[in-house]
């Protein structure tokens, strides 16, 4: 874990001392390169995306959506050319264990999401090394407020809003859609965060399960979940079960897409939400692949299937 200054005031003298702003901790052990270097010669045919743009495309980089104190929240918008856009968005939410991780990480993602039309929104939020459980569930319900209170000038319709996120994001993503009608995890218990669908990839569903519990309590309060949740499971039950999405999938539950990259313990308590939602008669996919890491959405050839699962799911009535 490296330390960077994100907010620096310097008074310098010949003789004085050096007066530095306020310090926020980053993980930044989770990596890209690293995860491709990792999976090279493990799996057969995996490249890097390569992205380019259309003309008319436009990327709109660390908009200012919010502020704690001092410290500034961006967000970074993704906008199709004129000639494609659908009037729809979406808000991706990255993953890297609740502790580590970056928006640039969807950068690939939201490009290709927006040449299918879609405007996609990659919002900051603070991870647990910053702020542990609720702090960036607020994060990315006030940035889900910004976007709609932007919707017009960003040209989509606020009503056709979906919410999307990758492992750990999508675990936060799924939690935010189900808990939309609750004044949890909101700044102001009014806000209007509903979406229009959700999009998990390979996001646990159910911290409760005995699958979840296997993995993401193995360590006990210094596993990932246990770091930003406050404790161990043992220690901190009812948080556990309160950051389950499904605990709180319901008849408000919007239609919802999983995406798995066909490791079971990363969309632990799947079966749990299929069964609520199908029998409110909510529209539900499950999609697996085979033989495939957990980043799928990094890397090809998992990268383009996914951005066409998403378009077909979200382009049904």
């Amino acid at each position: 874990m490296r330390l960077f200054l994100t907010k620096l005031a310097v008074v310098m003298a010949l003789s004085g001392p050096v007066l530095a702003g306020e310090l926020i901790p980053v993980d930044d052990s989770y990596t890209i390169s690293q995860r491709y270097e990792r999976y090279k010669n493990e799996y057969a045919g995996i490249t890097w995306p390569v992205s380019t743009f259309q003309t008319g495309q436009q990327v709109l980089f660390d908009r200012h959506y919010k502020s704690v104190g001092a410290r500034e929240l961006h967000i970074d918008v993704f906008l199709p050319a004129p000639e494609v856009k659908n009037g729809k968005g979406i808000v991706l939410v990255h993953g890297g264990g609740w502790r580590s991780g970056s928006k640039s990480h969807f950068y690939g993602l939201a490009n290709r999401l927006a040449q299918k039309g879609y405007a996609v929104f990659l919002p900051e939020f603070r991870l647990s090394p910053e702020a542990p459980y609720p702090a960036g569930l607020m994060d990315v319900n006030d940035a889900l407020v910004w976007v709609k209170s932007q919707a017009d000038s960003f040209g989509i319709d606020r009503n056709k809003l979906a919410i999307g996120g990758a492992s750990s994001g999508g675990q936060m993503a799924a939690l935010l859609a189900y808990t939309a009608d609750k004044p949890l995890f909101k700044t102001t218990p009014s806000d209007d965060t509903r979406v229009s669908a959700l999009i998990d990839i390979d996001g646990v569903l159910d911290f409760t399960t005995p699958l979840a519990l296997q993995f993401e309590n193995a360590a006990g309060k210094s596993s990932a979940a246990g770091l930003w949740l406050g404790g161990a499971t043992e220690d901190v039950p009812d948080r556990w079960r309160e950051a389950s999405a499904a605990q709180h999938a319901g008849p408000q539950s919007p239609p919802t897409l999983v995406i798995s990259s066909g490791i079971p313990r990363f969309t632990a308590g799947r079966e749990i939400v299929e069964a609520k939602l199908k029998a409110q008669g909510i529209r539900y996919r499950y999609t697996a692949f085979e033989n495939a890491p957990h980043d799928i959405w990094l890397f090809d050839p998992w990268f383009g299937q996914i951005v066409d699962q998403i378009n077909s799911f979200l382009s049904e009535k």
